[in-house]
């Protein structure tokens, strides 16, 4: 494998205010100055710590050749295409030279390096980019050898990941270079039609074309952070609306926030969290049909309304009682169930339009073996954590990256598994000009269309349209002491009565509870819990582990059952469960 530096091999290191002439000279490559802190660092130091600064933790750019070694397992790249070459196709005066000359300052023929690798022992298909080579710009050959790289990982059945650095467009090759976009989307577009993972890995910067062609396609977009993210760069931007922008503007962090990441990741773990990605998404169906056809011969069991129905029927308990477990402070909520039953999740942001709800929890992991996909409605623990989550309502955006995640899922063949915990969706003003009840109307019609499994389980509160949008599914299993119905029983009364203290009264005539929905066929299957009834002790963390070994039991029987249907029969089985009310 090759290797190159970071940095551009100067004679001299002069500090900020003194006169060249009056500086001694030093060994050629010995010192930089970091652009964060601006101390003087030793280029070795910061080579051999990943290119991070040793002072303040600044992230340097990484030169191709040294973030593959980074990335990629000892000896297993191979590189492609690499003496292909651009033309100059504007025929731009001195575009050849300096072109000749980057070849022989970088060692690079082009400023994108792609080839073949294993990262964790899996093969995928690896290209980074290397601003050192006219900060990266997307020319003719760039967008050729991405191009090139993606159609052969669809012909060869492999994944692919992209690590991005980019000026965007190649201004001297004008009009080829914008066709780039175009060409390297399709080539993506048929990766993605053929059910393989795509990844991009979003460095400083990403900016114009790359940005709006292949960098903001993958399955799962990764940032390091503090990195540069956008289409118009900041000096651009502040020169046409003649206004300063904020601080953090364009940067990984404000796109997470914004919904456009599914994790920034730093340096120092991307090659563990790649390899990880890789492990659950390359040969997930396999897996699937594997571990199924294995626990089949184990157990035939088949769950569909297999139900447990409070152990002492003798205990009598009023609706309102179950209105208040449901939210009581001490229950466990969507965060505690992912822990403990999938403790390799990992987590996924973001609807790719506006914003990352904090109030749904999203994201990958394995349950005996079988990836699957994880989507929780979260309410949050303590005064600040509710406040933080919105105390489980979900926002259009929330509902618009659950849907992302489920399609997502179908892609790769994962089963869905949803858990319920809200009062009701958001009902802002901000909700309703984002499209509050459309959001939850192509939720509840997609659904219905999704080629996978979906299991959706009410752990606390199901409100209204809020908790239907996570809960249009195969079966619907519900916690003992959970609710779920068209409203609040204080929303009902105030609508029915003009009287909203007439909630208890409410919550008995609603037939909320799980005992209720059962009987009526609105649930398949109720999960005694413990710690409840008749001492009215309240359902705790600490109380749940009788919880988590049904639901274990159940989700596994749930797989088998549903796993092993034709597509067609899975969605014709759904839509009937729902055409019966």
């Amino acid at each position: 494998m090759k290797s190159n530096h970071l940095f551009k091999k100067t004679a001299k290191y002069i500090p900020l205010g003194e006169r060249a002439e009056s500086v001694p000279e030093v060994p050629e490559g010995l010192l930089r100055r970091c652009n964060a802190c601006k101390a003087a660092v030793f280029v070795e130091e910061v080579v051999a710590g990943s290119y991070i600064c040793p002072r303040c933790g600044n992230y340097f750019r990484v030169p191709a050749y040294a973030r593959l070694a980074q990335i990629a397992d000892e000896g297993s790249f191979e590189e492609w295409d690499a003496e292909l070459a651009g033309s100059n196709p504007l025929r731009y005066k001195g575009y050849g030279e300096k072109v000749r000359e980057l070849r022989e300052r970088t060692g690079l023929r082009e400023a994108v390096v792609t080839g073949r690798a294993q990262i964790g022992g899996i093969p995928a298909v690896l290209g980074v980019m290397d601003g050192r080579f006219l900060m990266a710009s997307m020319g003719e050959c760039v967008g050729e050898k991405i191009t090139r790289a993606i159609e052969r990982a669809t012909e060869e059945r492999l994944p692919v990941i992209l690590f991005t650095c980019s000026g965007g467009a190649r201004m001297q090759e004008g009009i080829i270079s914008l066709m780039q976009m175009a060409k390297t989307a399709a080539a993506v577009r048929k990766h993605s039609e053929a059910g393989l993972l795509y990844i991009t890995v979003l460095t400083d910067p990403t900016t114009g074309g790359v940005t709006a062609s292949f960098a903001m396609l993958g399955d799962i977009i990764l940032a390091e952070p503090g990195a540069l993210i956008g289409f118009a760069g900041p000096r651009v931007i502040e020169q046409t609306i003649r206004q300063k922008l904020p601080k953090d503007f364009q940067r990984a962090e404000f796109l997470l926030e914004h919904g456009f990441l599914d994790a920034i990741v730093e340096r120092e773990r991307m090659r563990e969290c790649l390899a990880k990605l890789l492990k659950l998404h390359c040969s997930g169906g396999e897996i699937f049909d594997r571990n199924l056809s294995m626990a089949q011969k184990n157990t035939g069991q088949d769950s569909r309304r297999e139900g447990m129905i409070y152990g002492d029927s003798s205990v009598s308990v009023h609706a309102w009682e179950h209105v208040q477990l449901a939210r009581d402070k001490r229950r466990p909520v969507g965060h505690d169930y992912i822990e403990r039953l999938f403790p390799d999740f990992v987590e996924f942001h973001g609807d790719r339009y506006l914003r990352d709800d904090p109030a749904v929890i999203g994201g990958i992991a394995t349950f005996g073996g079988v990836p699957v996909t994880v989507i929780a409605q979260e309410k949050g623990e303590g005064t600040k954590g509710c406040i933080a989550r919105n105390f489980g309502m979900v926002s259009p955006d929330g509902y618009r990256k659950s849907m992302r995640l489920v399609r997502q899922a179908e892609k790769f063949k994962r089963p869905v598994i949803f858990l319920v915990d809200t009062p009701g969706a958001f009902c802002g003003m901000e909700a309703e000009e984002q499209g509050q009840g459309e959001a939850i109307a192509r939720n509840i019609s997609d659904l219905f269309g999704v080629r996978v499994p979906v299991l959706s389980i009410v752990i606390g509160e199901g409100g209204s349209g809020g908790a239907l949008a996570f809960a249009v599914a195969d079966q619907v299993w519900m916690l003992e002491h959970a609710v779920y119905s068209i409203l609040s029983p204080e929303g009902f009364a105030s609508i029915l009565w003009k009287d909203g203290s007439r909630a208890r009264e409410a919550a008995a005539l609603m037939k909320l509870t799980a005992r209720d929905l059962y009987r009526m066929g609105i649930v398949e299957r109720v999960v005694q819990e413990e710690g409840t009834f008749p001492k009215r002790e309240g359902f705790s963390r600490e109380t749940m582990d009788g919880v988590l070994a049904q639901l274990a039991k159940g989700i596994e029987e749930f797989m088998i059952q549903y796993g092993n249907l034709d597509e067609e029969e899975l969605l014709a089985q759904r839509y009937q469960r729902f055409r019966k009310f």
